[in-house]
Formats: C-alpha cells, structure tokens, sequence
C-alpha cells in the first residue's frame, strides 16, 4: 500500500492530463513516438526542456518551470532500467533544425541525441522534410506497451492528453508507425544526418 501511495505521489509531478501516460510509460516494455514540432521529451537535455516550458504562453512563474523540468528529467530513468525496454523515435528533420532556446541549446540538444542513440535499445530516426510519401500527416503520437499488457497510443495537442486503448485504434497507429519508419533515414543514415548538422551552421 505505501508502494502504491508513493507511486500515486510521484504521478502528481506531471500535468493531470499526462498521468495516465506517464503511469503507462513507467512500466513500458516498449516505447515508440513520432514528433514534428518539438524533441521527444525522452530525449530532451535539460536546457531545451527548460526552453520549452519558458516559451509556453500564457507564460509560467519560474518555479512550476522548474517543477516540470525536474518532472521531465525524470522520465529519463527508464533508459536505467533493467531489463532495458526498447525505444524509437521517428523525428521531423525540422524538429532538428529549430533553435529552441538559441543555437547553443540546440547544438547541446543534438549532441544529445547522437549520444543516445549508442544505446543499443534505443532506435532513432529521422524523417527528411522533402520526402513525398508521408504516413504521418495526421500528427504526432506515441505508442507504448506495458509489460504483460497490451498496446496503447497516446496523444498530446494544447496541453491536452489522451490514452488510446481500443484495439482497432491501435492496430492503426502501429501500422502508420510503420509506415513511417520505413520512410525515414536509417538510423545510422539519422546519425549521420545529425553529425552533419553539427558540422554545418545551426
């Protein structure tokens, strides 16, 4: 029960409309996203998530930023998880071409990202903005799948969230997901794209 009561407390550091998510997540063997305005929070630096939280408008007081910030970082546990669940993410080449926060939170945002994409569990992709055939106009989602449980997509637009638990619904988002992944770069070719990017002028 304390267990219980201590989980239900730690839920409370998230937005009521992610908790149900987040609940899922903490216990996701697998984790999928596709993203198209911002870095997947998963994969956030501490500076771009604080960045993403100042330019919100209405604008917050500096204290809930940092709440949601530390909220954020949080998430990251599940890349110490043991057994490691796997995660990918299919990311808009826009996405990494937007400076957030100014070119130096961007260069230490795509460093990031190359850093973890040498985990082995971890996949990532990138979608090249000029591709034709696009399987994800309809927005950006994510799926995920607890253990023993089964497959859930979940939904976020203007700070509002919704778990998808219906089958048939489901089965739609991973066929797009799948979709999607094999019209993106090859995760190493995304690596490449990345370090290129940090070659260049951001």
């Amino acid at each position: 029960m304390l267990l219980a009561m201590k989980r239900a407390v730690a839920l409370t550091r998230y937005p009521a409309f992610f908790r149900d998510a987040a609940r899922i997540e903490e216990e996701a063997v697998e984790f999928h996203a596709y993203a198209v305005l911002a870095v997947p929070g998963l994969l956030q630096t501490e500076e771009y998530a604080r960045t993403m939280f100042t330019v919100w408008r209405p604008r917050r007081r500096e204290d809930e930023i940092e709440q949601m910030v530390a909220a954020r970082m949080a998430r990251h546990k599940i890349y110490e998880r043991k057994p490691a669940p796997t995660l990918s993410f299919v990311i808009e080449e826009s996405v990494l071409e937007r400076p957030f926060g100014g070119v130096d939170v961007l260069r230490g945002q795509l460093e990031h990202i190359r850093l973890v994409a040498e985990n082995p569990h971890v996949e990532i992709q990138v979608m090249p903005t000029r591709v034709v055939d696009h399987a994800g106009a309809d927005g950006p989602f994510t799926m995920m799948t607890p253990e023993g449980g089964e497959p859930v997509a979940y939904v976020e637009s203007q700070a509002n969230g919704r778990v998808i638990t219906k089958r048939e619904s489901v089965r739609g988002f991973a066929v797009r997901y799948g979709i999607l992944r094999a019209q993106a770069l090859s995760p190493v070719e995304s690596v490449r794209h990345i370090e290129k990017l940090l070659q260049g002028d951001l």
